[in-house]
């Protein structure tokens, strides 16, 4: 087993839901990209949804023209979003199951009964340059689902870990060590997220085979207390110590 570098991706979803609250121009979520590159992270995340309820077209383009950092465009796997993907070209591509009445991610994307779909799906974006992640539940058989349409990554879903944090989370830490496991054998790179925070990041950072942590809510409820980039720094220095003791 050889450790990966752990990078930490910044959701900034929800700068664009405060916006949203009242309408207008702030916050600004390429303003919070600009102060995400100078905290230590590597890269920025944004959900366009459907019904465009936080990040918008306008966001996405300007994330992609104005932002030094890397940009992972989290998306349902629909033709309105692959359109969007293939005209402005985001750094990476991460396909999540979608529902209109969620406030959140759910869970993750099932890959078997969607797998011709997907296949053409995936292709289409790496032809483009575009690298695709699917957001999956940690299960080596849907690691190994995911290999078999051709990705090279995929991202874990920590959901039920994070809720169980309190109680009887090593189970499902279990899973995530696992389904990380897994894609190493199978060469992908192995990403996770969903609902991590100060307290129940360090075991998931801990894991060696684990080369990229996704946060956002949060990071952004967080800031409202202590700063955007305390917040950041914070958790970047949470998932080293775990990393590297």
């Amino acid at each position: 087993m050889q450790e990966q570098s752990l990078r930490l991706g910044v959701n900034i979803d929800h700068i664009a839901t405060v916006r949203n609250a009242r309408g207008g121009d702030t916050p600004d979520p390429i303003r919070a990209a600009h102060l995400v590159a100078n905290c230590g992270a590597e890269g920025i995340t944004a959900h366009l949804r459907e019904d465009r309820r936080h990040i918008t077209d306008h966001d996405i383009s300007r994330l992609v023209s104005e932002t030094s950092l890397p940009l992972n465009l989290e998306m349902a796997a629909t033709e309105e979003m692959l359109q969007i993907a293939l005209r402005y070209k985001p750094n990476a591509v991460c396909i999540v199951p979608e529902k209109r009445e969620e406030r959140t991610t759910e869970g993750g994307l099932e890959i078997l009964g969607k797998r011709s779909y997907l296949e053409g799906f995936v292709r289409q974006l790496g032809d483009a340059g575009i690298r695709v992640s699917l957001f999956i539940e940690p299960d080596p058989y849907q690691v190994e689902a995911a290999c078999s349409i051709g990705v090279p990554v995929v991202e874990l879903h920590t959901g039920a870990y994070c809720e169980t944090w309190k109680d009887g989370w090593e189970r499902e830490y279990a899973r995530i060590q696992l389904a990380a496991e897994r894609a190493e054998e199978l060469d992908l790179e192995c990403h996770a997220g969903h609902g991590l925070d100060f307290d129940n990041v360090g075991p998931i950072a801990s894991i060696p085979t684990l080369v990229e942590l996704n946060i956002g809510h949060f990071l952004i409820g967080e800031a409202i207390f202590i700063g955007l980039e305390r917040s950041i720094r914070k958790m970047r220095l949470v998932m080293d110590k775990a990393r590297h003791g």
